[in-house]
């Protein structure tokens, strides 16, 4: 049987690394727009102060690979030359089978390096069995290499990056756009957006403009590749749903998990998709999807480890957590999954609202405020998002998203709110969303402040790598978002 040969692999290496040469990264890679987390990312590759290697995880297409090759870039003009940075997918065949240690000490022999600062970059790492281990032996044993990984796998890498990687690994996830983001991809956010003032959700010059671009967003600009190209945008669905959720459930949760049996897990996730921002049960997702209840809570456990949903927990009026858990909501983590599935989504459609509300919680993904989100529900009423303050597990704030302008004359959703705030003691102002009506109101002698949905979620999208801080730690301090 013929055998790679190490002067094939040394060939890839050089083929895949062109700034060896000085030729630099793809001029296509290079004038891609950069996200909104380039610079913590970088902050984090370029500071070798601190030994650790840097796990870059996310969902498929969400420009986790852009980002690192923006950051080799970056190194690059920083002044770190060519030769001392390579990058690594071990989707590549040829780097099959091939341990770290032996394409790191083969980087290192081609160019003959001895005490430099060097840069190794893994692209999709969760392929590599045990990986985790392999990578945290390089970070002790190559003392003058700075490591990066990227994954798709997010919770999975997470998982095993906080179990072996102690003290060795720092995780950095990268979700889908932002609404703020894909206004700025599209050149439309000075256009669209007429002024942020602290303590309150930005105001838009058009809501009716806002709101056609958040029409868009839902059905496809979760993807970056989406926004900037008309083919995958007339056929998202082709394109979402082949290439990016096929892939994760066909491919990558098999060779992780070992699943065998792939379509029940469709079904559910199908299931699942259709109801994003629905709350649910065991019972009626076993009926719904075909799969066993014994079943169900390990596919559920997979799903998210793929970063294909997010699982919300329920408290009671008093927000109070539920001992034994029988009901949940369950999100997209990026709303354009549901429209490559089952259709565009119009402005009327009846699940506006759900996509909606999954936008706003897809908003907040990169946030670790994200753990401490929650739903109400009680006998005669709801809250979509209660954020428990960490230390004392007690509610600080709450919203309640609507696409609808119904709120601006009845009392129902805030009503609810108001109810809520008034058991539970909460003294911030509630906030309601609407369609396109906005202003201030007290209802049960509660002020609520009424704000369009897609202002908020172009709100949060802004500000959550804020200086200024999150929408959690301002609504902590006063009224609206920072």
């Amino acid at each position: 049987m013929i055998e790679i040969s190490e002067k094939e692999i040394r060939e890839r290496l050089t083929f895949d690394n062109p700034w060896w040469t000085g030729r630099g990264i793809d001029p296509g890679l290079k004038d891609f727009p950069r996200r909104f987390y380039y610079d913590e990312f970088y902050g984090l590759v370029e500071d070798v102060s601190v030994r650790r290697a840097v796990i870059l995880m996310g969902p498929r297409r969400v420009g986790k690979t852009v980002m690192a090759y923006h950051a080799i870039q970056g190194l690059l003009d920083a002044g770190v030359p060519g030769d001392r940075i390579v990058l690594a997918s071990l989707e590549t065949p040829l780097y099959s089978g091939m341990a770290l240690e032996q394409l790191v000490r083969l980087f290192i022999d081609i160019h003959g390096h001895r005490d430099e600062q060097l840069y190794v970059f893994f692209d999709e790492i969760q392929y590599l069995k045990d990986w985790e281990v392999h990578l945290k032996s390089l970070v002790d044993s190559f003392r003058n290499v700075r490591f990066v990984a990227t994954g798709s796998a997010a919770a999975a890498l997470k998982m095993k990056s906080q179990e072996s990687g102690a003290g060795r690994f720092t995780d950095f996830l990268l979700p889908p756009l932002t609404f703020a983001e894909y206004l700025q991809f599209i050149g439309r956010e000075d256009e669209l957006i007429a002024r942020c003032e602290l303590n309150d959700v930005c105001e838009s010059v058009d809501i009716g403009e806002l709101n056609a671009e958040l029409l868009n967003y839902l059905n496809y600009g979760g993807y970056p590749e989406a926004v900037f190209s008309e083919r995958i945008r007339q056929d998202s669905a082709r394109y979402i749903k082949s290439d990016i959720i096929d892939k994760v459930l066909l491919r990558d949760l098999p060779i992780l998990y070992g699943i065998q049996d792939i379509q029940e897990l469709n079904r559910l996730f199908t299931t699942l998709a259709y109801n994003t921002g629905q709350e649910v049960t065991l019972e009626e997702l076993s009926q719904s999807s075909g799969v066993a209840k014994n079943t169900l809570r390990k596919y559920l456990d997979y799903l998210e480890a793929a970063f294909l949903i997010r699982r919300v927990k329920k408290v009671d009026q008093n927000a109070r957590r539920f001992k034994r858990v029988t009901s949940f909501k369950v999100y997209l983590t990026n709303p354009s999954m549901r429209g490559a599935l089952f259709g565009y989504v119009s402005e009327d459609a009846e699940a506006m609202g759900a996509l909606c509300e999954t936008a706003v919680y897809s908003q907040w993904l990169h946030s670790e405020a994200i753990d401490n989100l929650f739903y109400a529900r009680w006998k005669r009423g709801e809250v979509d998002i209660v954020h428990l303050e960490p230390v004392r597990q007690k509610p600080d704030w709450a919203v309640e998203v609507k696409w609808s302008d119904r709120s601006a004359t009845g009392d129902d959703p805030a009503y609810n709110l108001a109810s809520f705030y008034t058991k539970t003691g909460v003294e911030l102002d509630g906030l309601v969303t609407t369609k396109t009506w906005r202003g201030d109101r007290e209802v049960r002698g509660v002020r609520i402040q009424f704000r369009p949905t897609a202002e908020l979620i172009y709100t949060l999208g802004k500000n959550i790598l804020s200086p200024r801080g999150s929408l959690s730690q301002t609504l902590s301090q006063g009224t609206g978002v920072s």
